[in-house]
């Protein structure tokens, strides 16, 4: 069996299917004629999460926070600056071009654009059978059996398998992109906004789509958005991302009813509500985002909280657990005694 792929599925179970540990990605800024290294863009500035089995971890945040370039730095499309990153207890970032190869089995993306992700010269059917092609799966027979019962679950036609991409629609183009990052049987698919240039009735298809096949494979997603209400119907945890780095995490219910962060409150108050007779108090932040390239000092934030110490001007703020498995970056919150823990943990 090739380097990177598992042959004992079952030794890792209770082992995280993703996980991450002060990964970092900084692009370099270069000016001038010779292409001089002046600064650099802090994308991703030391984010840790893990995803178990069979969960969904919705990661959320303004344009611009570093959300899509953790997703790609998650599986190697960028290489992280430092850090680690584990998929089912392998650490990625130590394999070589051969390895990294075979461990792409075990983590799949569905890209946020749908046309534009899809090779517009091959056929639906091409697209969804190219990676059981790349990794010489089964013979021709079996790749075009598979294929068509990938179109199948995904709710697209066998007969559609020799179209081309602009023959389809928006959400049958995502199903397309669904079924192709489904062909190898991966443990985990990260979705970078997969939904985000879809209509909303077409959302919810596509939702329901990816929540179905989770119960029906045991799938563990990184699903990347900035659209709460979609996070809130599909993760089990929600992460807060703010500048490159995590703010708030959380079991969601916890972290919707009670936000520990006040940029996940200003995020939680401009959700829209869905009755016209309930008012809720918005918590507008002020300003704009800082640059990347010259982030503030202390807490990213404080430049926008109206809840700003000196403190959070000058100290970086931990991420600490603040209530029973909900953590947050504020100088604003204690973090639970050591008895409170190791009550917890008995």
């Amino acid at each position: 069996m090739p380097d990177g792929v598992l042959e004992n599925p079952a030794a890792t179970v209770g082992v995280p299917v993703l996980e991450v540990r002060d990964l970092k990605k900084h692009f370099p800024v270069r000016k001038g004629l010779l292409r001089s290294v002046t600064g650099h863009v802090y994308a991703v500035d030391g984010v840790s999460f893990s995803i178990a089995r069979g969960q969904t971890l919705g990661l959320v945040g303004e344009s611009g926070c570093g959300k899509s370039t953790v997703a790609r730095a998650v599986i190697r499309l960028i290489e992280p600056t430092s850090g680690e990153v584990r998929i089912l207890g392998r650490d990625i970032l130590s394999l070589n071009k051969e390895e990294m190869r075979a461990s792409r089995r075990q983590a799949q993306i569905i890209f946020q654009d749908p046309f534009s992700s899809l090779n517009p010269r091959m056929s639906a059917g091409e697209i969804v059978g190219e990676p059981l092609l790349v990794h010489h799966t089964g013979s021709n027979k079996e790749r075009q059996e598979k294929v068509a019962a990938l179109f199948d679950r995904v709710g697209l036609r066998a007969s559609q398998m020799n179209s081309l991409p602009h023959q389809f629609s928006g959400g049958q183009r995502q199903r397309i992109g669904i079924a192709r990052a489904l062909a190898l049987d991966p443990q985990l698919i990260i979705g970078d906004e997969p939904v985000s240039a879809l209509d909303v009735s077409i959302q919810a298809q596509v939702i329901n789509l990816l929540m179905d096949l989770q119960a029906e494979k045991n799938l563990s997603y990184l699903f990347i958005a900035h659209d709460l209400a979609v996070v809130e119907h599909i993760s089990h945890r929600v992460a807060v991302m703010y500048l490159g780095r995590i703010v708030e995490h959380a079991e969601k219910r916890a972290l919707f009813a009670n936000p520990q962060h006040p940029y996940t409150e200003a995020l939680l108050s401009a959700v829209p509500v869905p009755n016209p007779r309930l008012k809720r108090q918005k918590r507008l932040v002020q300003g704009d985002v800082p640059s990347p390239i010259n982030p503030p000092p202390g807490c990213h934030f404080h430049t926008r909280c109206p809840y700003a110490t000196e403190q959070c001007k000058r100290d970086v703020p931990p991420l600490v657990e603040v209530a029973a498995d909900h953590w947050a970056a504020c100088h604003l919150r204690k973090p639970l005694p050591a008895s409170v823990l190791s009550d917890a943990g008995d």
